[in-house]
Parts: C-alpha cells; structure tokens; sequence
C-alpha cells in the first residue's frame, strides 16, 4: 500500500479545525497535524502578497488524494487552495500500517 502526506494552508485556526476533523472522521485521513504561525509570501493576481495561515499536514493513502482534494476545495475559503501531496517513500512500518487501517479502501 502507498501512503502520503498532504500539505494545505488555511487562513486561520478554526477552518483549519473544520478541515482536520472533516477529513478524519471522513475516513479521508488518518491524521492531520495543524501547524500555526506559518507566514506565506506569494504571487496572487500580478502582486506579491503575504499573510499569516495555519498549515495542514494530512497523513493519508495515495489512492485518496483526489478525494482529499475534492473536499478540501468544498470547505476551504480560497479561491485557489493549496493541495500538495508527497509521496512517503519511507518511514516506520507500524505507522503506516496505522495509517491504512483508519483510511478508507
């Protein structure tokens, strides 16, 4: 089985909460590790923006990153979220197995 880890950034904490726990209870991740503090500077529309946002980092199978994204684009408050998976190439085989069994097949 082939897992993943995606990154998504949010504008604040309680998007971020609604997002996590959407996502685990969904079945769609087996964890979602919330990181404040993060400070994004980046091009939006011809101008160089910066903001403060929370980053996501969603532990999941690969198979599930279309439908990872798919829900994070319903419930997210950009236009244009990030959604950005990297594979896991290696790491602890119990924690990987724990991550297939609280996923969906």
């Amino acid at each position: 089985m082939e897992y993943c880890v995606i990154l998504v950034t949010v504008p604040n904490q309680e998007l971020g909460e609604r997002i996590a726990r959407v996502l685990v209870e969904g079945k769609l991740a087996a964890c979602v590790n919330r990181v404040p503090g993060l400070i994004s500077i980046y091009s939006w529309q011809g101008k160089v923006e910066q903001d403060s946002e929370e980053l996501l980092i969603i532990k999941t199978r690969r198979n599930l990153i279309e439908a990872v994204s798919k829900k994070v684009k319903e419930l997210h408050a950009y236009e244009v979220p990030e959604v950005i998976a990297l594979p896991i190439i290696g790491g602890s085989p119990d924690y990987c197995n724990w991550i297939g069994k609280e996923t969906v097949v």
